[in-house]
This record gives C-alpha cells, sequence and structure tokens, in this order.
C-alpha cells in the first residue's frame, strides 16, 4: 500500500519559516518525481514546486520562487519543502506528490501525479 505522510505544518508568523517533509512507504521512492502543491479555503488546488527523481533540478510556482526550495533524501524516502519569508497568501493546505518518471522532466499538472498525501496545515498569521 503506497503512502505519502505529510509533517511539519503549523502556526507561523509572517516573514517566518517552515519545513514541510513527505515520507512516502509502499513504493520506489527514486523512480518518482515529487512534488508539493496546496489548497487554500475557497480555491483549488496549485501547484508549488517539483523536484526530480535525482534531486538535481527543482522548478517552483512564481510566487514562491525565491522563498521556497525542495530538497529530497532517497535514503529516507523523503522530500522535503522549506518555506522561508512566509506570507499570509501563503496559509493553505499542502500536499505531497509522486509521479513515477525519470529523466528531467517536471510534472506541474495535478492529473500527472499518481498518489498524494492527506496534507499538512500552514497557517501564517500574526
Amino acid at each position: 500500500q503506497v503512502q505519502l505522510a505529510e509533517s511539519g505544518g503549523g502556526l507561523v508568523h509572517p516573514g517566518g519559516s517552515l519545513r514541510l517533509s513527505c515520507t512516502v512507504s509502499g513504493l520506489s521512492f527514486d523512480l518518482y518525481a515529487m512534488a508539493w502543491f496546496r489548497q487554500a479555503p475557497g480555491k483549488g488546488r496549485e501547484f508549488v514546486g517539483v523536484i526530480t527523481w535525482s534531486g538535481r533540478n527543482s522548478d517552483f510556482e512564481d510566487s514562491v520562487k525565491g522563498r521556497f526550495t525542495m530538497s529530497r533524501d532517497n535514503d529516507r524516502n523523503t522530500v522535503y519543502l522549506q518555506m522561508f519569508s512566509l506570507r499570509p497568501e501563503d496559509t493553505a493546505i499542502y500536499y505531497c506528490a509522486a509521479d513515477r518518471r525519470l529523466g528531467e522532466y517536471m510534472p506541474r499538472r495535478r492529473e500527472e501525479f499518481d498518489f498524494w498525501g492527506q496534507g499538512t496545515q500552514v497557517t501564517v498569521s500574526s
């Protein structure tokens, strides 16, 4: 059974930082590109960032470029989303997702991903 378990969410002040983790089981983690999406109240689920199976390349949605980074540890089956300079508009449930894909293409569309986690809440508020 494939499981993606996000953790690390919480309440943070504007300008603060947070690191989310997503630990995966039940699949060959190093065969998958991994991504983060988010969904704010009343809005659709939107792409945040993606990292290739190797960890060599990543890409981000424009509003988080320069503030968010991604990394992965294939020995620990875990992908990370490090968030800096958080803003109230970053408030959302954050989901990790897995797409079986080797090579350096970086998927960004929801329908490209095979497996999803349950999400972790991030709230940015003073």
